[in-house]
């Protein structure tokens, strides 16, 4: 049986990157969910933890995937390219984990 795969995205957004421009993308990342067959789940919300570790990270977006199959479609999705598109500009850094559910 194939194993749940999670995709966890972490980003850092350039300075001057502005509300409007945050809430364009969250809004576009959630619609994902809706274009691309293989997401079974997603997620995602702002750091507020109080450890003060987030690096400067402010965004986590959490995606599952039935199996790594169903990751590697969403990878070369037309509408996860068009997503990056969006956000490209605004990221200053991007963290991306993926791991099978165990």
């Amino acid at each position: 049986m194939a194993q749940k795969v999670r995709h966890v995205v972490l980003m850092k957004f350039k300075d001057g990157t502005t509300p409007a421009q945050l809430n364009a993308i969250q809004d576009e990342f959630a619609t994902l969910y809706e274009k691309i067959d293989e997401i079974v789940d997603f997620e995602w919300g702002n750091d507020i933890s109080v450890e003060g570790l987030s690096r400067g990270f402010t965004h986590c977006f959490l995606v599952t995937f039935k199996s790594a199959v169903g990751r590697d479609a969403y990878l070369p999705h037309p509408a996860h390219k068009a997503f990056v598109g969006v956000a490209g500009p605004q990221i200053d850094e991007v963290l991306v984990l993926d791991y099978a559910v165990r």
